[in-house]
């Protein structure tokens, strides 16, 4: 005979989002916050509005995701002359010179990994939304990596602006950062706070899985 397995929220416990440690989820008064005794965070049973907040800044991170494309990363000038690069026309001019393995690691970093991490979340968002037949574990584990990645992602700017400089190398040289440096900046943030949004705990609900 199968049993029926209890989620924690069904089992009135609760986690802590930072430090995992586990409680007893008792009711607490009103406006009163419990807190982890270990690491001092809020308790939540669940985060507050984590669907909404992470949809908001999943389609923020698209939308700034265009003019991160679209304008020029930065203007590299020498001699007094200088054309502006966006980070496709960077790798572009990096293949051109020969350097093949940068330009796989700058396209990787700075267009592969952005758009695969808010596609994710996409996906993500809609399978707890439309309580999609994908099991929970890959779930969890295509989060836990999409977050790991993310601690990582401010890499993708500097390498951008270190690398570009390489191709035009010289004695006289000027980086100017352009719009679209502000927008893929802006892009990383956005992404990184909604993953640190989502609650995975929402993937383990009995209502939004199928048994």
């Amino acid at each position: 005979m199968n049993r029926r397995r209890l989620t924690a929220k069904e089992a009135s416990l609760v986690s802590c989002h930072l430090c995992g440690k586990l409680f007893r989820d008792t009711p607490a008064p009103k406006r009163v916050k419990r807190r982890c005794t270990r690491c001092g965070a809020t308790l939540h049973s669940r985060k507050p509005e984590s669907l909404a907040r992470t949809w908001a800044l999943v389609i923020t991170g698209l939308i700034l995701y265009i003019p991160a494309n679209l304008y020029p990363i930065m203007t590299v000038t020498q001699m007094g002359r200088g054309t502006p690069d966006t980070i496709l026309s960077g790798i572009v001019a990096l293949f051109n010179s020969g350097l093949w393995s940068i330009g796989v690691i700058v396209f990787t970093a700075s267009i592969l990994i952005p758009v695969l991490k808010l596609v994710v979340m996409v996906l993500l968002l809609l399978s707890v939304h439309f309580r999609w037949r994908w099991p929970r574990r890959q779930r969890t584990l295509v989060y836990k990596i999409v977050e790991y990645i993310g601690k990582w992602s401010m890499l993708d700017i500097f390498m951008i602006s270190i690398l570009v400089a390489l191709v035009k190398l010289g004695f006289l040289l000027n980086i100017t950062p352009n719009k679209g440096a502000s927008a893929f900046a802006a892009v990383v943030i956005v992404t990184m706070f909604a993953a640190m949004s989502f609650d995975t705990r929402l993937i383990w609900d009995r209502k939004n899985y199928h048994e």
